[in-house]
């Protein structure tokens, strides 16, 4: 088994930086305001980029800057500066696509390693080292590659260039995310960060001599989502990752919360930790049992382990077996502070997730207000929740409650 691989989280603000970071994270990618391939998110300026680097280089971990869309001659004035900007503000490594700002890159921050985004589309050996040897110290690879593809870059490949590979989360239904569905049918380019997703919409068919006549194409009565491809899960497939020469597993994610960023990082920092310390044991069921507890498609390994035909799309939307119910805030007067996420109750019982730890559950059995009086319910937004209770429970610590039963 080769050596330990980066757990590379996704960070579309500061709080979900913080969130990464909370869970173990070796690194995280984000985006400044400009040149990024996610505009939903709220992303970083200059203070914040600085902010973001000196809150990850604390606890030893990295920072990568997203700068992947592809820009037109009129934006190309402005990438010096922003390039410039943050070599100072911090940044380990750029995430590039287009070679014009790798140029760029190399000549206002040099110091700023170089990273080739998955739109490169690297699928083979010789185009990982022609992007080596034009300064990139790691490539991300295509999504589309098996396990056996990987290894054969790997073995093709200088060990000093670093190989990324995707490995959890939504996966794009066109090569390595070259998309031009969303410009035809919106107006909204997805190769500039302003992907409207339609791949994820509903079809049905039109006959061409019966305009305006649709014709459903159904499975199980929930309609055709004919592009609409599953979420990637490769966590109980870390050790042949790590086998194949994998040098980072990114978690895609930068436009989702702060939740989903906590839970799966920390599922992918246990899987690691638990696969370098336990060689030729399968991950535990309980790690693999955290990432059912997001938001998310029915799950799929992608093509790492060889495409099955009809196995990569979905019907309909996603599953939600989970919610977050509070937050802990620390103590006061001798009880546990809570501040509400969802409605909750007296007597509930909830999953405790903390940094580093199994879950475990507790039961909410003694709320009182913030005036110290009992209450029933916590139905207000954010309320605050004095909860009495001998848990050891953590500032930070994350309650959540099952929605629904199988």
């Amino acid at each position: 088994m080769r050596k330990k691989p980066e757990v590379l989280a996704p960070a579309g603000d500061m709080e979900r930086l913080e969130a990464a970071l909370r869970f173990g994270a070796d690194a995280v990618y984000l985006a400044g305001k400009e040149f990024g391939m996610r505009t939903a998110p709220s992303n970083f300026s200059t203070e914040e980029l600085r902010l973001a680097a000196e809150a990850a280089h604390r606890q030893g971990a990295k920072v990568y800057l997203t700068c992947n869309t592809i820009p037109r001659c009129s934006e190309l004035p402005r990438l010096p500066r922003f390039l410039a900007e943050a070599q100072e503000a911090g940044v380990d490594a750029f995430i590039l696509t287009d070679l014009g700002v790798m140029e760029l890159a190399k000549e206002y921050a040099p110091q700023v390693e170089i990273h080739i985004s998955t739109q490169a589309g690297v699928a083979n050996y010789a185009a990982a080292n022609a992007f080596y040897r034009l300064g990139a110290s790691r490539v991300v690879l295509a999504r589309e590659l098996s396990l056996a593809e990987v290894a054969e870059i790997r073995a093709h490949t200088p060990p000093e260039l670093e190989l990324e590979a995707f490995v959890h989360g939504a996966m794009c239904m066109s090569f390595s995310g070259r998309c031009l569905l969303s410009n035809y049918m919106t107006g909204r380019d997805a190769n500039r960060g302003d992907c409207a997703q339609p791949c994820r919409w509903r079809y049905a068919l039109v006959e061409e001599k019966r305009p305006g006549q649709y014709m459903p194409v159904e499975t199980e009565g929930e309609g055709s989502y004919i592009l609409n491809s599953r979420d990637m899960c490769m966590i109980s497939h870390i050790p042949a990752l790590m086998e194949a020469g994998v040098t980072s597993l990114k978690i895609e994610g930068r436009a989702k919360s702060a939740y989903y960023v906590s839970v799966v990082t920390n599922a992918y920092r246990q899987a690691v930790d638990w696969c370098a310390g336990h060689p030729g044991e399968p991950v535990p069921s309980w790690i693999v049992e955290e990432t059912e507890k997001i938001s998310h498609r029915p799950y799929s390994p992608g093509f790492y382990l060889g495409a099955e035909p009809g196995q990569e799309t979905v019907q309909g939307g996603y599953v939600r077996d989970y919610e977050v119910i509070a937050l802990c805030e620390g103590r006061q007067d001798g009880r546990v502070l809570l501040s509400q996420r969802n409605r909750f109750f007296q007597g509930d019982e909830a999953d405790v997730l903390e940094p580093g730890k199994k879950p475990y559950t507790v039961r909410l059995d003694a709320i009182f207000d913030e005036t110290g009086e009992p209450i029933q319910a916590a139905p207000h937004a954010t309320m605050r929740v004095l909860w009495e209770t001998q848990a050891p429970i953590q500032p930070g610590a994350i309650l959540r409650r099952r929605t629904s039963r199988e």
